[in-house]
C-alpha cells in the first residue's frame, strides 16, 4: 500500500508545499518528505491530523487507494484448479468481493460439470472451443463454439460435454459461486 504518493497527490491538490504541510500538523518538511517517498510509516493518529489538515479523513483516504485495485490481469494473476475430468481458471482471483465472477471452464471429452443445484443468481456462458450441452431442469439445449448461453440458477443445471475434444467456456457468475 502507498500511503506516500496518496499524501503527496492530496498536498499537491491543495497547493501546499510540504513546510506548509508539516507546520499546520506540528510536522517538519522532512518528516513530511519521509512519508511522501514511503521512508516512515506515521501513526493513525498522525496521518488522521495529516488528512485533517488535507480536507479528507481516514476513510476516504484508505477508500481511494482501494480504487486503485487491478484492472487487467493475465496469466501471472489467474487461479487454476484442475479436478477429474474439469479445469477452471479464475480470470480475476478476488472477484468474490464484485458481483460477477469470470472464470474459464475446461470439460474434458465425454464428461460433464459437476450437477449445481438451485440458487439465486444468474449465469452466462460464452463457447470458446467445442459444442456443449447445456442442462437446465429437465430441459437440454446446444450450444456451439461462439455461441452463448444465460439463464437463472433457479433449476438444477450443468454442461455436458459428448464430443471427442475438450470445450472450453467463459463463464460469468452473478453472484459469485464457484
Amino acid at each position: 500500500m502507498e500511503i506516500g504518493s496518496k499524501i503527496r497527490e492530496l498536498r499537491q491538490q491543495k497547493n501546499l508545499t510540504q513546510e506548509e504541510l508539516g507546520d499546520r500538523c506540528d510536522l517538519t518538511k522532512g518528516y513530511i518528505s519521509q512519508l511522501e517517498n514511503d521512508l516512515s510509516s506515521p501513526s493513525i493518529a498522525t496521518l488522521s491530523d495529516i488528512l485533517l489538515v488535507l480536507g479528507s479523513n481516514l476513510s476516504d483516504f484508505f477508500d481511494k487507494i482501494e480504487d486503485d485495485d487491478k484492472v487487467v490481469f493475465g496469466d501471472d494473476d489467474y487461479i487454476k484448479k484442475c479436478a477429474d475430468n474439469l479445469t477452471t481458471i479464475w480470470l480475476v482471483p478476488n472477484s468474490q468481493k464484485y458481483s460477477l465472477e469470470p472464470i474459464e471452464i475446461v470439460i474434458s471429452p465425454h464428461s460433464s460439470t459437476p450437477l449445481d443445484t438451485p440458487h439465486d443468481g444468474e449465469e452466462f456462458g460464452y463457447v470458446l472451443q467445442g459444442k456443449a450441452t447445456v442442462v437446465l431442469g429437465k430441459k437440454k439445449y446446444i450450444a456451439k463454439a461462439s455461441e452463448s448461453f444465460y439463464y437463472k440458477a433457479d433449476k438444477i443445471h450443468y454442461l455436458i460435454n459428448d464430443t471427442d475434444d475438450n470445450l472450453r467456456i467463459l463463464w460469468v457468475s452473478c453472484p459469485p459461486n464457484f
